[in-house]
């Protein structure tokens, strides 16, 4: 499998995740006591971040409102969740295949400890940036077929059933986020808090290698609030199955061969204003799970229409 090549001209927000061009207000872990019916599944989230071979400079993993208490976060009865943002790399990080499956089991923390944090309610980090940090690019795993080196981070609910609402930035300095050229952030299961505005559109971009035949969307708590369609140079807008409360729901689409080595535009539309918490992941058709990259390999795809003219 060639290097993944990133769209140019998205490389900047490529270190935001979720990036804007995804529509995700923030990422959601809640604590280990909390339901499921809430919209996390596992109250594990795992993300990893790509920094390509060549950079030399070193790099920061930052994470906006790690805490648990404020106005950003969601309230069960008190706040007194606790969450443990950990970050790995070296050998097995990535390519442990635990660390790339949809729930945590086995083998998930595979790979070096490089740092670690715990955050509950404490205001001094409410709607602010803590920075994990700096590390050497090839502290991470070197992943060739992603032509660079990949870092962990694990963000778990220890205690507690408050949701923590977060985000984080890929940034080549301690204090501020400054793009690291050619970064990109991925996930194998994705669960985040949807926009409250009846309308709003989010879109999520799993990669399609070219072993793909057949994929498998699968969702988790949407309240059946909306639509889901997916879009790519082959499509144009499938209409994919969308789970109700507290339930999964799935769907399969046959790949066509020109949608091989792109992403594929999974765009949810919500329908009521109501805040809600999801949950996505996708799988080939050997149930192996896909990435969600936060800028799509090879830009947002658009729609090729093709015509057959036949003559007799």
């Amino acid at each position: 499998m060639p290097a993944l090549l990133f769209a140019s001209g998205a490389r900047a927000l490529a270190q935001a995740v979720p990036s804007p061009g995804e529509g995700i207000p923030y990422l959601v872990t809640f604590g280990a006591q909390g339901e499921p019916s809430w919209g996390d599944d596992d109250h594990v989230q795992t993300m990893f971040f790509l920094v390509p071979k060549t950079t030399t400079h070193p790099i920061y993993i930052r994470v906006f409102d790690p805490e648990c208490s404020g106005a950003l976060d969601e309230k069960k009865s008190a706040w007194n969740t606790s969450t443990e943002f950990t970050v790995y790399g070296g050998t097995g990080a990535y390519s442990t295949t635990d660390a790339r499956a949809v729930s945590p089991k086995g083998e998930y923390k595979a790979g070096n400890l490089l740092m670690q944090e715990s955050y509950s309610a404490e205001p001094k980090t409410d709607q602010q940036w803590v920075t994990f940090g700096p590390f050497d690019p090839k502290q991470g795993e070197l992943v060739p077929e992603f032509g660079g080196y990949v870092f962990k981070m694990l963000v778990e609910g220890k205690t507690g059933d408050d949701g923590n609402l977060y985000s984080f930035f890929l940034s080549r300095a301690l204090d501020s986020n400054i793009a690291v050229e050619g970064g990109n952030g991925f996930t194998y299961e994705y669960t985040f808090r949807l926009p409250s505005q009846a309308g709003a559109q989010i879109h999520l971009y799993p990669f399609i290698d070219n072993n793909v035949v057949s994929i498998k969307q699968s969702n988790f708590d949407a309240d059946a609030d909306g639509q889901l369609k997916l879009f790519s140079v082959a499509r144009n807008g499938q209409a994919a199955v969308l789970s109700g409360d507290n339930t999964w729901r799935d769907s399969q689409h046959i790949i066509d061969p020109r949608e091989k080595g792109l992403s594929l535009d999974m765009a949810y539309t919500k329908k009521g204003a109501s805040p809600n918490d999801v949950v996505f992941f996708v799988t080939d058709q050997y149930d192996k799970a896909l990435p969600f990259f936060a800028i799509p390999i090879g830009g947002k795809p658009k729609y090729k229409y093709r015509v057959n003219i036949r003559f007799k």
